[in-house]
């Protein structure tokens, strides 16, 4: 299953499932479990930890060092659920001391490109496509989408279920369960069909709405609005879920 091409560590532990493509490089401490297959010309450094099922595509660099000058060397990881796709080119460093680890969950799609920092936390089922860039710090909660050639400030949280656009630059916080467009980055709305296609009721959406028209649409300052949801509106899950994140926001929400 490994290509008389491909140069693999002896102190690797490859499932014997594992299929490895020409001309690629697997470095030691490393484990790759069970179904998952590496392209050509594939470069996974010291410190990957691998799921089942993951595709790793032509030309990907996994595990590589942080680009972070206070990296001193210490031993750290990346770590990639079971049934990730990571497409052509993309850059993947492991963590550096302030989490240890950088992680991928499952079920993500990684599109060409796509450069994944030091200790970033990508939660599970997150799309992101072609040439996104994320800085260090940056955690992608799940269900999360990011548009094509999109940059991520450092340390910036983005939401579940929230969908970002396109050739855009994200330098606050963005919230979930929205949609968001423009520059500076603006709220566009509520991300409706992707809350339906993933089984969210229509009490559930009405409450979002809601929530979101006191913190958008009202001429409340946000801690004026958070004050009226918590006064006014029934704090059903997904209201929870906000209120929760814009407590834990560091960088402020998108306005």
């Amino acid at each position: 299953m490994i290509h008389p091409t491909a140069i693999v560590d002896s102190k690797a532990r490859l499932a014997k499932d594992v299929t490895v493509g020409p001309f690629s490089i697997i470095e030691a401490d490393v484990e790759i479990e069970s179904g998952t297959k590496i392209g050509s010309h594939v470069l996974i450094a010291e410190g990957a930890r691998i799921g089942k099922n993951c595709h790793i595509h032509h030309g990907a660099v996994l595990s590589t060092l942080p680009q972070d000058i206070k990296f001193g060397g210490e031993k750290t990881t990346l770590e990639i659920g079971e049934n990730t796709i990571i497409r052509e080119y993309c850059t993947l460093n492991r963590g550096t001391t302030h989490r240890g680890k950088t992680t991928v969950g499952k079920n993500c799609f990684l599109m060409a490109y796509v450069h994944i920092a030091h200790d970033n936390i990508i939660e599970d089922n997150v799309i992101i496509a072609n040439s996104v860039q994320l800085g260090g710090h940056v955690c992608v909660e799940e269900w999360a989408m990011i548009g094509g050639l999109t940059a991520v400030h450092q340390f910036s949280l983005i939401g579940k279920h929230s969908m970002i656009g396109g050739g855009l630059r994200v330098v606050r916080d963005v919230p979930p369960y929205i949609l968001t467009a423009g520059e500076p980055l603006r709220f566009g709305g509520l991300n409706i069909v992707g809350l339906k296609r993933r089984g969210f009721s229509a009490e559930a959406i009405r409450g979002l709405k809601k929530c979101y028209r006191y913190i958008y649409r009202s001429n409340l300052n946000l801690s004026q609005a958070v004050k009226k949801i918590e006064s006014e509106m029934e704090i059903t899950p997904e209201v929870r879920i906000v209120l929760d994140f814009i407590r834990r926001s560091e960088r402020g929400i998108i306005r």
